[in-house]
């Protein structure tokens, strides 16, 4: 491949060969069904007992749901897509000046996973940035297109709200304090993906990112209405998630299930890529603060099982992430108690 991302202009007719899953790894998706039963709950609701409840069944069931009336502006959701868009289409060497391959950097494009480490790519290019605090971040945000950095700088700033409000519907369904979840995180870092997974070639012999579990507390994922993409694991089937106008889908990340003690999921997502069109989505992750120490909540191990899980800090879980593949056993297997 004569460049670094696939958002070059290339057009491929065949798939390149540093992208072909072995047969066992594909993703069949013949064999994928849709999710009739997408849990969709009203955070405009003014029972708030209700959507406290519905949470709590979603993030037990499934892992996951979709949030509408959720409070960030219709204006936001298409100025940030814009932007998102804006920056995808932009001439290649424009881009790669934002470009690398080191995970530790906070504000940088690269493409598939971890490029230094796999031996099979991902069909995805992303651009990834630290988004708190803002005014620490913003400033080495790209400055192409032009109104990236304030527009999404809005967006930002909503959608945090959004996931802190989200967590404390979280807490309350476990019969905890509200404020539980953002106590036990401290100041959460927030970051984001923009993800790009251009029109694929051959969908059936690769992945925009294979089935893996998100490190953090809780993402916050805007899908692109025209092209499906993002499936989930549900009783052994993968299952396909289908976008909602003006909806958010909401997802347990690894740490929300250990404070759980495991009643609540981390669900296995995957994206899938599209012979026709490129898709878009924009990623939000809230992430507990480096020494937060997380170790199941106390009033969830009374119960004589006691705590599945040994407590340690989110620096330690995330450097375990970062040195595996995407794909590999469940990471919070490591910190299981024996």
């Amino acid at each position: 491949m004569d460049t670094k991302v696939l958002s070059s202009g290339i057009q491929y007719s065949t798939l390149p060969e540093s992208y072909i899953r072995p047969e066992s790894e594909r993703p069949r998706l013949s064999e994928v069904w849709e999710c009739e039963d997408v849990p969709i709950i009203d955070l405009g609701s003014e029972n708030r007992a209700q959507v406290v409840h519905k949470i709590g069944e979603a993030c037990r069931l499934y892992g996951f749901f979709q949030v509408i009336n959720h409070g960030v502006a219709v204006e936001a959701v298409r100025e940030m897509t814009e932007v998102a868009h804006g920056f995808f289409k932009l001439p290649v060497e424009e881009k790669l000046k934002v470009y690398s391959e080191d995970p530790s950097k906070t504000m940088r494009l690269s493409t598939s996973f971890n490029v230094r480490k796999e031996t099979v790519h991902n069909w995805r290019d992303y651009l990834r940035l630290h988004c708190h605090p803002l005014d620490k971040y913003v400033p080495e945000w790209p400055s192409n297109p032009p109104s990236f950095k304030e527009n999404t700088r809005k967006y930002c700033e909503e959608v945090r709200e959004l996931g802190l409000r989200i967590e404390g519907y979280i807490s309350e369904s476990l019969g905890l304090e509200k404020d539980y979840i953002k106590n036990v995180l401290g100041e959460q870092g927030q970051h984001m993906a923009v993800n790009y997974y251009p029109a694929c070639p051959q969908p059936e012999l690769t992945y925009g990112l294979p089935g893996h579990t998100d490190p953090n507390a809780l993402t916050i994922l805007l899908q692109d209405l025209n092209v499906a993409g993002l499936q989930v694991l549900k009783d052994g089937n993968w299952l396909s998630v289908k976008p909602q106008p003006h909806a958010f889908v909401i997802n347990i990340g690894d740490q929300l299930q250990a404070l759980s003690n495991g009643l609540y999921k981390s669900v296995w997502h995957r994206a899938v890529v599209n012979v026709d069109k490129p898709r878009l989505s924009v990623a939000s992750f809230l992430c507990p603060s480096e020494e937060a120490l997380i170790s199941p909540a106390k009033p969830l191990t009374e119960d004589g099982s006691g705590p599945v899980y040994r407590g340690y800090t989110y620096a330690e879980y995330y450097k375990q992430f970062w040195s595996r593949n995407l794909d590999q056993e469940h990471c919070l297997e490591l910190f299981k108690n024996k």
